[in-house]
């Protein structure tokens, strides 16, 4: 149990912190400006690595079982697994499939980004969270430390988003700020995840770092 949180903690705390600004404009003042061009590409690469840990715990510790959903809501969730991560690829799809994994950043010169507000995006402002806490979440057979896989992973997607919404009202400023006050979080249409108010934060100048 303690592993597959400490995984879990692991992963998460590298995908925020090098996700910051402040880590960005270090790595650039470190290795030059015709480095970040690879940043998005290497941030993912690296990311992939430190989250395999995580299944691989999970397949290779012993674990009490918890439930198994019996027939056909078995196969019914696993139906919904698979239409929930057909949805994150289309998420993906109105992101930007090679500006996501860090491909188009290596071939075109930096550019102005543009906020992606359309499809997915449109019904709530972290779609790739939403179909993955789903698909998680629909898993027909539970056991102990999948539980807490699912706990810390669920609970850092809410703190990860804490700090991804700083980075983009830095990077977007007010544009961001009408976006997040009519666009739910996570849940479509839920009122909560949702801010009408100006965000407190003090939008610091735009980075110039596209990657």
């Amino acid at each position: 149990m303690f592993w597959v949180i400490f995984a879990v903690a692991f992963w998460g705390f590298f995908h925020s912190f090098n996700s910051t600004v402040a880590v960005k404009e270090f790595i650039r003042r470190a290795l030059g400006d015709g480095f970040m061009k690879f940043y998005r590409l290497a941030f993912n690469v690296v990311a992939v690595l430190t989250f395999l840990p995580i299944p691989f715990l999970l397949l290779a510790l012993p674990s009490r079982l918890l439930y198994r959903v019996p027939a056909p809501f078995m196969q019914m969730m696993i139906a919904g697994q698979v239409f929930f991560a057909a949805c994150l690829f289309t998420a993906l799809y109105h992101y930007g499939i090679l500006y996501f994994i860090g491909l188009r950043q290596l071939v075109e010169l930096p550019g102005e980004r543009k906020l992606v507000e359309s499809g997915s995006y449109a019904v709530v402002r972290h779609p790739f969270y939403t179909y993955f806490l789903l698909f998680l979440w629909l898993t027909p057979l539970m056991t102990v430390n999948l539980l807490i896989a699912c706990l810390s992973l669920t609970a850092y997607i809410h703190i990860g988003i804490y700090f991804e919404e700083r980075k983009l009202l830095r990077e977007f400023g007010e544009e961001y700020v009408k976006y997040r006050a009519n666009t739910p979080m996570l849940i479509p249409g839920l009122k909560f995840g949702r801010n009408k108010s100006r965000s407190p934060l003090v939008l610091e100048p735009q980075s110039t770092d596209k990657a």
